[in-house]
């Protein structure tokens, strides 16, 4: 027998298995160390379609950085901090620089998780600025896309002299990859703005996921391009985003022109974090890696979109996520009252709401799969999204034949099954 620590909110739950039924996924790569603040300064001083950060800030400027919420590990405390001290080393004055967090439609983001995302010292010397998508005096109107899409934005992007985008780059079920654009759209978008992009997911024609969107997608994802689109309208100064190891510290880092820097960054995260897989299996133990990533559903949810890469259709999929802050919105539950993924998906046809969208992905899997879910979320919660509690993953796997082949994922949303 082997042993396993899967990440489980600020914990972990030991798993022993047999590795002769059980086959561990994890990225190609081995763990990187975390990278020293004298790499990340190299990165500044050589960026990627850029000039140096201290050419691009000149003395005089006001600055907005960009940072992304407590939904997302990005090394941001370490990151960040350099920036600041990099642009207050140019001239800038402590006065003349502003975070803005990219909450998007997510919750503000709480005073705790401030002092964690910037380290206290940052926290409590620069000014930061809460976006709210719903707030129209905050947000401002810069035209439409050729789409149609109203491209409404947080009013501070236009209020300083120049944008820094700071984030992380890792698989999103729709978007592709997270990271780079994201900081505008949905990040610091209003909410119309958003329900408009997100919508792109969706073939309300032919049904499903429209084709070209999905994990690691770019090329023909229509919601990338049309994020794209909006972040273009901003035209960000500079960027920087990371690729973080296991422990959520910055492994890699893309500095330099937001969309350039950015696809570096995502092809680099694609080719280490896909793994080749012979076939589907019966049963996937899937852990959303722990803190951020199973802060609630909405996101944890993307690590059980991965663990269907590698599910047979009927399979067993236990998922590990403790959404110590419920399933994320108050209105997400509601789309669990239609009667099943078809039906949710026509009430989305007739009112769609960005979160309708995740509850019919979860939906859609929960149908596919048999899914036992150990969690903080309550029975009456978990029974209505459809997925099966359970105390314990020996309590699951009891149920389940000794001789059942299957996979364990210890970093679900970061890591793409592709079958050969």
């Amino acid at each position: 027998m082997s042993t396993i620590q899967l990440g489980y909110g600020r914990g972990t739950i030991q798993f022993d298995y047999d590795p002769a039924n059980l086959e561990v996924l994890k990225p190609q790569e081995r763990l990187h160390p975390a990278l020293t603040d004298a790499e990340i300064a190299v990165a500044l001083d050589t960026p990627i379609d850029s000039p140096p950060l201290n050419e691009v800030i000149q003395s005089g400027d006001t600055v907005l950085i960009v940072a992304s919420d407590a939904t997302r590990a990005t090394g941001s405390a370490q990151i960040i901090n350099l920036i600041v001290r990099r642009l207050i080393q140019s001239g800038i004055a402590p006065k003349d620089i502003a975070i803005i967090f990219a909450t998007g439609i997510h919750r503000a983001v709480r005073l705790e998780e401030k002092m964690e995302l910037l380290t206290p010292f940052i926290a409590q010397r620069i000014r930061t600025i809460d976006h709210d998508a719903y707030d129209s005096a905050t947000l401002i109107k810069l035209g439409t896309t050729e789409r149609g899409t109203p491209i409404k934005v947080n009013r501070a992007l236009k209020d300083f002299d120049k944008v820094i985008l700071t984030g992380g780059v890792g698989f999103h079920y729709f978007a592709g990859f997270g990271g780079g654009r994201k900081a505008i759209c949905p990040g610091l978008a209003s909410a119309q703005t958003i329900e408009a992009t997100h919508m792109l997911a969706l073939d309300f024609e032919h049904g499903g996921r429209r084709d070209g969107v999905g994990a690691g997608l770019l090329d023909n994802n229509a919601v990338h391009h049309e994020c794209e689109r909006i972040a273009a309208m901003i035209n960000p100064a500079f960027s920087i985003n990371a690729i973080v190891n296991e422990r959520a510290e910055p492994e890699k880092v893309f500095a330099g022109h937001w969309r350039t820097a950015h696809l570096q960054a995502c092809s680099k995260y694609v080719d280490e974090h896909s793994v080749r897989i012979s076939e589907r299996r019966e049963v996937v133990i899937v852990s959303c890696g722990g803190l951020p990533y199973d802060i609630n559903m909405i996101q944890a949810h993307k690590a059980l979109d991965m663990a269907a890469h590698a599910c047979v259709d009927g399979g067993t999929i236990i998922f590990l996520a403790e959404c110590i802050d419920g399933p994320g919105r108050s209105d997400f539950m509601k789309w669990f009252d239609s009667a099943d993924s078809r039906a949710l998906e026509n009430r989305l046809r007739e009112a769609y709401e960005v979160n309708g969208q995740t509850a019919w992905a979860l939906l859609t899997k929960a149908e596919r799969f048999r899914v036992r879910i150990i969690t903080n979320l309550s029975e009456n919660e978990t029974r209505r999204m459809r997925l099966m509690p359970a105390h314990s993953l020996d309590e699951v796997l009891a149920a389940i034949p000794s001789s059942a082949k299957g996979y364990i994922m210890p970093r679900g949303g970061a890591l793409l099954p592709v079958i050969d």
